[in-house]
């Protein structure tokens, strides 16, 4: 009983040393920095415009004017699909018109009845509107000026639901890009920004924001924009892959070294250890720009006066007592 009473007395003791241990750090007073705002996201270029060419009507497909690769005009023939049914409904279309004009004059002369010369009208009209979509299903025109990046038939063969061609747009390129929800107030359509390629390390192309989407991602806390790039020489083309340099002015922020950021184990968040009345506080941030060796940090915590731990963080728990040692 006494070699266990002791043995009690013992790890009562260890635990309270342990609660009451104290760890030696250093640490940085905030204080607020003047820096030039730029954010720097990488994406993928897409055709400004894509319109996947597939007819409304099944059947064969008479001829394909094009192949992969072909720079087309706006109103280019693409594809003739089967002409027989287009062939029919104009031949009823031209008989229909000859009646209707047959009835108008006898309409005139009181040798026909209004109710006839309205059904003969209706049934021009809905042919006409047949014989419209026909024509504009069956000879298939490109919609704008661009060059086919697909083709999945050849002539001869039956259209099923696989577009026959596609047409990208690539004079004019977009892309869409994340940013970290921060910024969010800072983006503005008609912003400018640059875009840079490995392909080119030399050359950087203008862009501009088209598009500030309203909403944030709940999962990423980022926001997307649209851009527009003009690609009148053509150096650039979809699915490069890019980067994108936005300047965002001079700004205030709050800064520490990179080292002194922790990750979480198995997720991607952040955190710091700040003091407070001689102990560690654990405080979540999200990150912002980089300066080399110095980062941003944002929380609602971190404000200016706020001292943060930069060196002797790895040891640290939410509580622990801390010594700041020069």
């Amino acid at each position: 009983m006494l070699a266990a009473l002791a043995f009690m007395a013992c790890s009562k003791q260890t635990a309270t040393e342990e609660q009451e241990r104290v760890e030696q750090v250093r640490t940085t007073v905030l204080q607020p920095r003047e820096i030039e705002r730029e954010i720097s996201v990488s994406t993928n270029l897409q055709g400004y415009l894509t319109q996947n060419v597939a007819p409304s009507l099944t059947g064969k497909i008479e001829h394909i004017y094009c192949e992969v690769g072909d720079r087309v005009a706006k109103g280019t023939d693409l594809v003739r699909m089967d002409q027989t049914q287009y062939k029919t409904t104009k031949i009823s279309m031209a008989n229909l018109e000859i009646e209707k004009n047959r009835i108008e004059q006898l309409l005139k002369t009181g040798s026909a009845t209004q109710q006839q010369y309205d059904q003969i009208t209706t049934q021009y009209n809905s042919t006409k509107e047949q014989l419209d979509f026909l024509q504009t299903n069956t000879y298939v025109k490109a919609p704008f000026a661009g060059v086919i990046s697909a083709k999945n038939y050849e002539d001869g063969e039956l259209y099923g639901g696989q577009p026959i061609l596609v047409l990208t747009q690539i004079d004019k390129l977009k892309a869409l890009v994340a940013i970290p929800e921060t910024y969010f107030p800072l983006f503005k359509a008609g912003m400018k920004l640059t875009l840079t390629s490995e392909i080119y390390p030399d050359q950087t192309f203008p862009a501009t924001v088209e598009i500030v989407y309203p909403t944030i991602d709940p999962a990423s806390h980022t926001f997307q924009c649209k851009i527009v790039i003009p690609n009148s020489k053509n150096l650039l083309r979809p699915g490069m892959y890019v980067t994108t340099a936005i300047g965002l002015g001079k700004a205030n922020a709050l800064v520490i070294p990179y080292q002194a950021v922790e990750k979480l184990v198995g997720a991607n968040d952040r955190y710091v250890f700040i003091v407070e009345d001689g102990r560690a506080k654990r405080v979540s941030v999200t990150l912002g720009q980089r300066f080399d060796q110095d980062i941003e940090i944002i929380a609602p915590e971190i404000v200016p006066g706020v001292e943060v731990v930069t060196t002797g963080q790895h040891k640290l728990v939410d509580g622990v007592k801390v010594n700041v040692v020069e």
